[in-house]
């Protein structure tokens, strides 16, 4: 079962999802207080927030959080600038991003939280952890994380924000769009995987389309990867964590390959408890293309480190 929330966090209003597949039958003998607890979604297993990537949205993971459902209290939030979630024009630094998890996981009362962040939300769950040790109780960095533009000295802010700065699609026919994304995506195309992903999207009565994050805010963001640098973060983890990088060998450049391999070892190296699990012949997206795979090693690693 899945709910969509709205809740006030900082003066700002954000959505998020929520999963469970625990019900109060199971517990009919608890007392009528804890049932109601329960039925208010205080207390459904260890509580496990997701979060999504620049210019994703709480979307992306529909497919992994119900495999994980009968196991963990699973959330997928919608960070400021995306999804239905608030849009201001600040507040895009990593500090602040984080401070709105926090906001989050206080109004909802939880105490300690497996943080599971994809790509750029790899990199504000890294924050978290090294900033609020005592609020993390285990880090999944699904191909994130670990992401440090500066560590290839090329990669100057000047270059970063001309090559990595968002397309302009605003204005595109919506199936102008659809004819794009299923030539992008190749043999990951799927009909779910076409609705995810519009869902980064306003469809604007013109029928075209309209990014949910703006494209100043956007680049707001891109700048923050750009000034951090996960090595600072890494021996400042205490809880456990997962590390899960992708690598599609047969259409990804080489060099690019071998500086995120090299990221990846430096973050195991310097994280005291750490598992990394290479997703071999998988897209940067491994929450659309490897579901499954995804929740059980998840699953596992949490079992492992009982957490769950």
């Amino acid at each position: 079962m899945v709910r969509d929330q709205f809740i006030e966090l900082r003066d700002l209003q954000f959505h998020y999802r929520a999963w469970s597949n625990r019900t109060p039958a199971r517990i009919s003998k608890k007392s009528d207080s804890t049932k109601q607890r329960i039925r208010a979604g205080v207390r459904q297993g260890t509580p496990l927030i997701f979060l999504h990537g620049l210019a994703s949205q709480s979307h992306i993971f529909d497919k992994v959080a119900p495999l994980l459902a009968d196991s963990f209290r699973v959330i997928a939030f919608d960070q400021r600038g995306h999804g239905e979630s608030a849009k201001p024009n600040d507040g895009y630094d990593f500090a602040s991003v984080t401070r709105d998890l926090v906001a989050l996981l206080d109004a909802l009362k939880i105490k300690r939280a497996v943080v599971a962040g994809h790509s750029w939300g790899g990199n504000v769950a890294l924050y978290f952890a090294a900033h609020y040790p005592e609020r993390a109780r285990g880090l999944v960095l699904i191909d994130g994380g670990f992401l440090d533009i500066q560590a290839n000295p090329e990669m100057t802010w000047a270059r970063t924000e001309k090559e990595l700065a968002p397309p302009q699609l605003t204005g595109t026919p919506v199936n102008d769009f659809k004819q794009m994304l299923k030539q992008y995506v190749g043999k990951l195309w799927k009909p779910y995987v076409e609705e995810i992903i519009l869902q980064n999207f306003e469809i604007q009565k013109d029928h075209t389309i309209r990014p949910r994050l703006s494209y100043a805010n956007h680049l707001r963001i891109l700048r923050a990867l750009w000034e951090q640098r996960p090595g600072e973060y890494y021996p400042l983890v205490r809880c456990p964590v997962l590390i899960v990088p992708a690598v599609n060998e047969r259409t990804e450049d080489q060099a690019w390959s071998e500086r995120r391999r090299v990221q990846v070892e430096t973050a195991a190296r310097s994280i005291e408890k750490n598992r990394v699990v290479w997703f071999h012949d998988t897209v940067h997206d491994i929450p659309l293309q490897r579901p499954r795979k995804l929740a059980s090693v998840i699953t596992k690693f949490a079992q492992d480190n009982k957490i769950i």
